[in-house]
C-alpha cells in the first residue's frame, strides 16, 4: 500500500477508493501523520520552505507538485526523490488569464475602470485591436499551445518560439527556436512569455530583447517575474515606447511604492493565472490519475527530474 499525503481533506477522501494507495492528510506543517509515507503532494499556495520538512521522511520517493513550475521545490528535494510538475492542471485558466490581459491592454480596459470611478467619459476609440496583431508566443508546451488554441480564433498572425526548432502543428506551420528571437522581434507587436524558469530563461526579456521590439509593442507575462528585467521594462514603459501586462512580477509580490504600480501603459494582476475555479477539479482529475498509476507501479507521468542528479 502506497502511502501519499494530500494537503486537503476534501482530496483525501475523493481518493480514499484508489486501489493501491492509503492518502493521509497533511499540509507540510507539523509532524508527519505516518512515517511511511512515499509520495507528497504539497499545498499548491503556500511558501516553499515548507518544503525542509522532505529531508525527514526517510521512505519519501516521489513529490508531486501542483503547479507547472517546479523551480521552487529543487533546492528542498533530496537525493534520489523524483520531481513531477502539474502539467495539464493550469491550461485553462493560464491561456484564460493571457488572453483576458492582452485584450484588456490592447483595448485600453485600465483606462475605461479609471475613467468609470473618476466618473470621466474616456475618448479611446482607434485602440488596437487584437485582430490583425503580429503575436509571438514564447514558448509552446502545453500552457503555450492551450494560448495558442485561443488565439487561433482572433484573426491573428501567430508564431511559436520553443527552446528548440521543431514541425509544426494544427496551430502554427513551424515552431521557431529561441536562436531565432533577435530576427523575429522587430516584426511582432505582441509577445506573450510562458516559458519555464530556468539558468537560460532568467533575464531573457532583458533591455536588448525590449528594444529590439516596435515601438507600441505589448509584453505580456504569465510565466515567471525573473523571466523579465523589471528595470528595463519599466523603462520603456515608463518612456511610452511600451506597453506591458503582467501576472507575475519581480519581485514577487510587487512591493507598495514600486515604480511598476504606477507606470503608464502597465497592467497588473497578482499571479492568479491558474487559480480559478478551473484548478481544482483539473487538479483532483490529476492526481487521481498520477496517484493511481504510481500505485500501480507505472510511475508518475510528469517527472522534471531527480534530486542529487
Amino acid at each position: 500500500m502506497v502511502v501519499a499525503s494530500i494537503p486537503k481533506q476534501t482530496w483525501v477522501d475523493a481518493l480514499a477508493d484508489v486501489p493501491g494507495l492509503r492518502p493521509v492528510l497533511w499540509d507540510l506543517t507539523g509532524t508527519p501523520p505516518d512515517p511511511d509515507i512515499e509520495i507528497v503532494v504539497p499545498p499548491y499556495m503556500g511558501s516553499s520552505q515548507r518544503l525542509t520538512v522532505l529531508a525527514e521522511l526517510p521512505g519519501l520517493r516521489a513529490v508531486q507538485l501542483l503547479t507547472a513550475g517546479y523551480e521552487q521545490a529543487v533546492e528542498y528535494l533530496p537525493a534520489g526523490v523524483q520531481l513531477a510538475n502539474g502539467a495539464g492542471v493550469h491550461d485553462t485558466s493560464t491561456a484564460e488569464l493571457a488572453l483576458t490581459l492582452t485584450l484588456a491592454a490592447l483595448r485600453g480596459v485600465p483606462e475605461m475602470v479609471k475613467g468609470q470611478l473618476a466618473g470621466s467619459w474616456q475618448r479611446l476609440a482607434g485602440r488596437p485591436s487584437l485582430a490583425d496583431r503580429r503575436v509571438l508566443l514564447v514558448g509552446y508546451g502545453a500552457i503555450g499551445r492551450a494560448v495558442a488554441r485561443r488565439l487561433s480564433t482572433f484573426e491573428v498572425s501567430l508564431t511559436a518560439v520553443a527552446s528548440r526548432p521543431r514541425h509544426g502543428d494544427d496551430l502554427v506551420s513551424r515552431v521557431h527556436g529561441i536562436d531565432d528571437l533577435p530576427e523575429l522581434l522587430p516584426e511582432h507587436d505582441v509577445v506573450i512569455l510562458i516559458v519555464p524558469l530556468t539558468d537560460s530563461t532568467r533575464r531573457l526579456v532583458d533591455g536588448r530583447f525590449l528594444g529590439a521590439l516596435p515601438e507600441g509593442a505589448l509584453v505580456v507575462n504569465v510565466a515567471r517575474g525573473a523571466v523579465v528585467d523589471t528595470d528595463a521594462l519599466q523603462r520603456e514603459c515608463a518612456a511610452g515606447r511600451l506597453l506591458a501586462a503582467l501576472d507575475v512580477t519581480d519581485p514577487e509580490p510587487l512591493p507598495d511604492g514600486h515604480p511598476l504600480w504606477s507606470t503608464p501603459g502597465v497592467l497588473i494582476s497578482p499571479h492568479v493565472g491558474g487559480a480559478s475555479t478551473a484548478f481544482e477539479p483539473r487538479a483532483l482529475a490529476l492526481l487521481r490519475r498520477e496517484l493511481a498509476g504510481y500505485a500501480a507501479g507505472d510511475g508518475l507521468s510528469n517527472v522534471v527530474l531527480t534530486g542529487g542528479e
